[in-house]
């Protein structure tokens, strides 16, 4: 997981950065103030360009440079972080666009941030404008346990109790083989089918077991960039595509952040005192 932190001038004389949630075009004020950021403190707002970066006070003795490079080794507080982090931005995303800054995005003040907004305005404005009335949905696809397999050879046919065991168990991994080649190419039907409606369309790998919490391999793990005029035809089509391929089964979640449809989060200006 990848993060960005400057380094002040003068360590001494900073005593807190900046950890940079995400950019929009316009906030309600008053609403940040209910939204916890980094330590508990409320968001805060920053302004320029005609843009605003929602910020959380983040003091240097755990965000800054070198403490943010060991804390992101430590799983626990990795984790905290992220889910605060993402709180954030999914409050953002409640009340429209947000270009989410990627983690551990950490400025030395607010001066810095403004910077940023001045120098990539045209290209976070762009990125806005791109998501306005569009939502991130994931569609993702769980092999069936033995949906479409071949039936297993049974033991007859000679060769005495050990070849019969061989043949039955060559049979099993080529139906495997076989249920897994099937779900491979029914995810791939099904993603190109979903970018047909969606105006953008990405596969993540697979998650994990251990991530999806399902029992079953995931074969298929997509992101949508779904107009919210589209967005019943598109869970319609999700319906559809799941009787159409019942080695699969399909579920749709969202919407989130549109994170896979940002190319390019908000950093600190400036190529010096970066570290990833």
């Amino acid at each position: 997981m990848s993060s960005t932190a400057e380094v002040a001038p003068d360590r001494r004389a900073a005593v807190t950065g900046v950890w940079l949630h995400g950019v929009v075009r316009d906030v309600d004020r008053v609403a940040l103030a209910t939204v916890a950021g980094m330590g508990g403190v409320a968001v805060r707002a920053v302004s320029a360009a005609g843009l605003v970066a929602v910020v959380s006070t983040a003091p240097l003795d755990e965000y800054g440079e070198e403490p943010l490079r060991r804390n992101l080794e430590d799983l626990a507080w990795l984790e905290r972080a992220a889910r605060t982090h993402h709180a954030v931005v999914e409050a953002l995303a409640r009340q429209g666009p947000v270009v989410p800054a990627r983690l551990a995005t950490v400025h030395t003040d607010d001066g810095r941030v403004a910077a940023s907004l001045a120098a990539r305005r045209a290209e976070l404005s762009a990125t806005l404008a791109r998501l306005t009335g569009r939502g991130e949905w994931g569609v993702k696809g769980y092999l069936v346990p033995g949906a479409s397999v071949p039936s297993v050879a049974s033991g007859a046919g000679g060769g005495g109790v050990g070849t019969a065991y061989l043949r039955r168990r060559r049979a099993q991994l080529t139906a495997r083989e076989e249920h897994q080649q099937v779900a491979s190419a029914a995810a791939d039907a099904v993603h190109v089918a979903l970018c047909e409606v969606a105006v953008a369309g990405r596969r993540h790998a697979p998650q994990d077991r251990r991530l999806s919490g399902v029992s079953a391999p995931m074969a298929l793990n997509g992101a949508y960039l779904v107009d919210t005029a589209a967005l019943p035809r598109f869970s319609d089509l999700v319906g559809s595509l799941g009787t159409r391929h019942p080695g699969l089964r399909l579920e749709l979640t969202g919407p989130w952040p549109a994170y896979s449809f940002v190319a390019e989060r908000p950093e600190p200006a400036g190529a010096g005192g970066e570290s990833r």
